[in-house]
């Protein structure tokens, strides 16, 4: 039976199926529109470096033929091939996308889905309708993504500017279609006879018979009797998508200078007038070598080498606190803009995470006064805690101040420039300190531990304990250190900030009686010992709260 998925929501291939030759099925249609359906192949860093994974109409296979466009069939618009085991190292994203062709917007479109097949047997849809989008003109539907395993994540991200705005976001671009060539005007017809008509057809020959289309072998859905594929439309020039790489502007060949006109008969020669800065009776400065920095004129600061600011840190002409206008001030900005990577959390850097509400299907609990920036229509609201809430937090130290973040936009979070990290949680758990928790999905639950010792200050530490399905975003002071879990791993109580919720956890005390019978200690008199099997976990801050 399929697994119906809402927006945002994951999965394991192999939680899905055990192949991994695949058959993704889109269907998406609207009356009079017209689609096109792509798949781009990203690398590590979410960008298409290679514009022979990007398949579409005019490319209908990689290379390798790992992905491969098979066309209309069994119900669905367009259809793919997807073979996971041979998609090369360096492709580390298949993202499926439904661009509009023409004049219209995602508004428009009827009920859709996105299918995968394994074996002729339907294990996953993702279903939308128009009623989930506006204006937007391109739709990223759904993800196929390496994460130590290959993954599927529903998507249902839209994009008003349709494929340019895709491929810029993916850091491709698309080519402008060249005007044909003007067409020689023809000659003058010479004398010629008229040319004889064509035989005609003989009556009522039947038209030669066509084969067949072969059903898929890797297993594609099988259907009764498949409607005829239609045609794909035509286009006057293909697209091309190929990396942005910024490009030096061509420079033309100097001009030869023109000889100075003869002075009249019987009049001298006049003299050249010298350029600006030039001292009269010399020529010009000879050409510098192929590769150097031409000398400058006399009387003038020689020039700044190439990527390096003059003498005086602001060019000659530009007062000083005004910032370099034209293509110097986007190459200063561009490292900083927002970043879109089409999931529900996305870190702009180390100090903000942007959380996209549109997907998901549920709000965000974030810490009061955390939110930075938004954009859209997003409610904020006050959570209560409860009475017991507020006692058991007041009791124990976990009491957290939240607000409900929902509606349609995106959210952006930090707080006192701490170091974020989005931790996905797919019916896991892990033991967060309530101090070190900034937001969290709605869908996870969470409650307060309570890990006994003697030798912690109040009888026990307390921290809360997170699971279920969706992402926590802790935040540290510094870059945090991972370790596994061993017999032998010890770990400062005011340094600890996350572990496995499967952790075994013992406090481990070095207070002894030799000990306290000097004065002074070393300040280490309480530690926790961490057991567990292979594969749990401890997160470690560079600081003590």
């Amino acid at each position: 039976m399929a697994r119906e998925f809402q927006r945002g929501h994951k999965a394991k291939i192999s939680d899905l199926t055990a192949g991994t030759d695949l058959y993704v099925g889109v269907q998406i249609a609207a009356p009079g529109l017209t689609f096109d359906i792509s798949c781009f192949g990203l690398d590590a860093n979410e960008q298409l470096s290679d514009d022979r994974y990007f398949i579409f109409f005019n490319q209908p296979k990689s290379p390798e033929e790992s992905i491969q466009l098979l066309g209309a069939q069994s119900g669905d618009t367009e259809s793919f091939r997807v073979t996971l085991d041979r998609i090369p190292a360096a492709i580390q994203k298949l993202s499926f996308t439904a661009t509009l062709d023409g004049s219209g917007q995602m508004s428009q479109i009827g009920p859709g889905y996105i299918r995968i097949v394994a074996g002729g047997e339907e294990v996953v849809r993702y279903a939308f309708t128009g009623s989930e989008f506006t204006t937007e003109r391109a739709v990223m539907l759904g993800d196929f993504y390496l994460k130590d395993v290959w993954r599927f994540a529903a998507v249902g991200q839209g994009f008003d500017g349709g494929l340019d705005a895709l491929l810029k976001n993916f850091g491709g671009e698309v080519a402008e279609e060249e005007p044909p060539p003007a067409a020689a005007p023809a000659a003058a017809p010479g004398f010629a006879p008229p040319a004889q008509a064509a035989a005609p057809p003989a009556f009522g020959a039947p038209p030669a018979p066509q084969a067949p289309q072969p059903a898929p072998s890797f297993g594609a859905p099988s259907a009764p009797t498949p409607p005829p594929a239609p045609q794909q439309p035509m286009h006057a020039a293909p697209t091309i998508a190929a990396p942005l790489a910024p490009q030096a502007p061509y420079a033309p060949p100097a001009a030869p200078q023109a000889p100075q006109a003869p002075s009249p008969y019987g009049q001298p020669q006049q003299p050249q007038q010298p350029q600006f800065g030039q001292i009269p009776g010399q020529g010009a400065p000879p050409a510098a070598p192929f590769g150097q920095q031409a000398p400058a004129p006399y009387g003038q600061p020689a020039p700044a080498p190439y990527g390096q600011q003059p003498p005086g840190g602001m060019p000659p002409g530009v007062p000083q606190g005004v910032p370099a206008a034209g293509a110097g001030l986007q190459a200063a900005l561009q490292p900083y803009k927002e970043t879109a990577t089409g999931q529900r959390w996305t870190p702009q850097n180390q100090q903000l995470m942007r959380v996209d509400l549109t997907m998901g299907g549920s709000g965000v609990l974030a810490r009061q006064g955390s939110m930075v920036m938004y954009q859209g229509k997003v409610d904020f609201g006050y959570k209560s805690a409860g009475f017991v809430g507020r006692a058991v937090g007041n009791a124990t130290g976990q009491e957290m101040q939240l607000m409900r973040c929902t509606g349609r936009g995106q959210v952006f979070l930090a707080e006192e420039g701490s170091h974020l990290h989005p931790i996905e949680l797919q019916g896991d758990g892990i033991c967060v300190s309530a101090e070190s928790v900034l937001a969290f999905d709605e869908s996870l639950q969470y409650e307060v531990r309570r890990v006994e010792g003697h030798g912690i200050p109040g009888g026990a530490l307390f921290t809360m304990l997170f699971q279920g399905t969706g992402t926590v975003i802790v935040k540290t002071h510094g870059t945090p250190v991972v370790l596994p879990v061993t017999p032998t791993t010890f770990a400062d109580c005011n340094a600890v900030v996350a572990w496995s919720a499967a952790s075994q956890v013992i406090v481990s005390s070095q207070v002894r009686l030799r000990r306290n019978a000097y004065p002074g200690h070393s300040g280490e008199t309480v530690n926790l010992q961490f057991r567990g099997a292979p594969g749990n976990f401890i997160v470690v801050q560079p600081y003590e709260v």
